[in-house]
């Protein structure tokens, strides 16, 4: 039997060889491929729900701000129960798509501004959640430095922190860091040295070089007007303060602090506030003497409006709601310290004798001890805010001022040896609300030489205790994603 020699072909031996290592790589390939696959699939399932679950948090804060425009004052979701509050999120077929959670922190005492926190999550994975906090408030008419009804005048020595707005024209030869506004289009400046009169523009300056009159157009004037002018805008309604002082009087006798009119023999109250948070109450005997200061006046009852004599009355914890009502005239000083406060002077119901509205006077330091927004003051005079003969020659007064029916300034006081008729310096931190002419010095040099007023933001959303506002409406004052 003979045996046949088998010839094997190298060439084939290659072959198999590459097709072994080419369906290794097409194998690691495919592997590679599906992992990447699945990858894909899974960071885009994580994407979506994590994109599920920061709309679902976002619905939570559309939610609540819904629910405060109907309940302004509800913090617990119609519950009465503290949070979280719980809600589902349907698509539009109803289908249940996520849930928000809502921690809701109210507002401390005197203010509007609500803290909302919304965690979001999907209801395809609750693993996966998105927060977002945000904060809104009622804007007060402190959103203002200085707000007027009447036409005004800053004279040249004024500079004033932020916007101001009055309903009537303004007249402005200080310096402005912010925007300036007025109600009016023109008006006549009545002033002896008026460099424009009839045609003013609502806001315009006789600083050299001095404004054109309607209708050449306004320059910029940055050296006066550093943030801008703007004419025609929407008025404030000092009318509607009426209704803030009957609610302030409520108040006060519910849960604040009220007095009557201090009766006869007495020409008003003295309150001197403490860093302990109490206050000394007095009654004015008698306002301090005109003639032996050798001065003259022009206040409406040819007054001092500065202390003479006083009885004390005691001393008292300053009220749980920060209201205190006073219906008669009204001296206010001294100090607080982590403290917020309304203080009004006013007799209600409304006298038809303008005479009997009730003032609010300032004569020495009001002040606070911080000014991070925890201290806060607001004063509101029926009649005016005012300044009386006797004041410090270097005033500082921290606080929220409002005048309802006459000015926030100082009353005029002359005389040839009248010492007091010249005053140093005046230094307001906070705003001013005053329906007439506001003023702390007169075109004779008499009264406060320099006056400075700087704006204090934290009472735009964060006012003294019930202080009036400008809108009924919540907005938005931050928003952010936490982690």
């Amino acid at each position: 039997m003979t045996r046949k020699k088998i010839k094997l072909n190298k060439k084939s031996g290659v072959i198999i060889v590459q097709t072994m290592v080419f369906a290794a790589i097409v194998v690691i390939m495919i592997g590679a491929l599906s992992s990447w696959a699945a990858t894909t699939v899974k960071a885009g399932r994580i994407a979506f729900n994590r994109e599920q679950a920061f709309q679902s948090a976002e619905a939570g804060i559309d939610y609540y701000r819904w629910h405060l425009a109907h309940a302004p004052t509800d913090y617990q979701d119609d519950t009465g129960a503290p949070g979280p509050y719980i809600h589902p999120v349907k698509d539009r077929n109803g289908d249940t798509v996520g849930q928000f959670s809502l921690d809701i922190t109210s507002p401390p005492l005197g203010s509007t501004k609500v803290k909302i926190k919304s965690t979001g999550s999907s209801s395809l994975d609750s693993s996966y959640v998105r927060k977002i906090e945000t904060e809104v408030a009622k804007p007060s008419i402190a959103k203002y430095s200085v707000a007027g009804h009447n036409a005004m005048r800053f004279g040249a020595g004024t500079e004033i922190f932020g916007p101001v707005h009055v309903n009537g024209g303004i007249r402005f030869d200080g310096l402005a860091h912010n925007i300036v506004t007025s109600g009016a289009t023109t008006y006549t400046d009545v002033d002896s040295d008026a460099c424009t009169g009839s045609n003013s523009y609502g806001v315009h300056t006789c600083l050299s070089p001095q404004d054109p009159t309607s209708p050449t157009a306004l320059p910029l004037r940055p050296d006066v007007f550093e943030a801008g002018r703007l004419i025609s805008q929407p008025t404030i309604n000092f009318s509607g303060f009426t209704t803030d002082l009957a609610i302030l009087k409520s108040n006060a006798e519910t849960n604040g602090f009220y007095r009557d009119a201090a009766g006869s023999g007495f020409v008003g109250y003295h309150i001197v506030l403490k860093t302990n948070d109490t206050f000394d109450l007095y009654k004015i005997n008698s306002w301090a003497s005109m003639s032996a200061n050798n001065c003259f006046t022009q206040s409406p009852n040819n007054s001092s409006w500065s202390v003479g004599t006083q009885t004390l009355q005691g001393n008292y914890d300053f009220p749980l709601n920060g209201i205190i009502f006073i219906e008669d005239h009204l001296v206010v000083d001294g100090q607080i310290d982590g403290a917020r406060l309304t203080i009004t002077a006013a007799d209600l119901p409304v006298p038809s004798d303008t005479t009997k509205y009730k003032n609010i006077i300032i004569n020495n330091d009001i002040l606070y001890t911080s000014y991070d927004g925890s201290d806060s003051i607001g004063l509101i005079g029926q009649a005016g805010v005012l300044v009386g003969m006797i004041s410090e020659d270097d005033l500082k007064i921290d606080g929220a001022l409002i005048a309802q029916n006459n000015k926030v300034g100082r009353f005029y006081y002359g005389g040839w040896s009248c010492s007091y008729k010249y005053r140093d310096a005046i230094s307001l931190y906070g705003m001013i609300a005053s329906y007439a002419r506001y003023g702390f010095a007169f075109t004779d040099n008499t009264g406060y030489a320099i006056r400075s007023i700087t704006y204090d933001a934290n009472l735009l959303y964060a006012p003294p205790p019930n202080f009036p506002l400008t809108s009924d409406q919540y907005v938005i004052l931050s928003w952010q994603e936490i982690k």
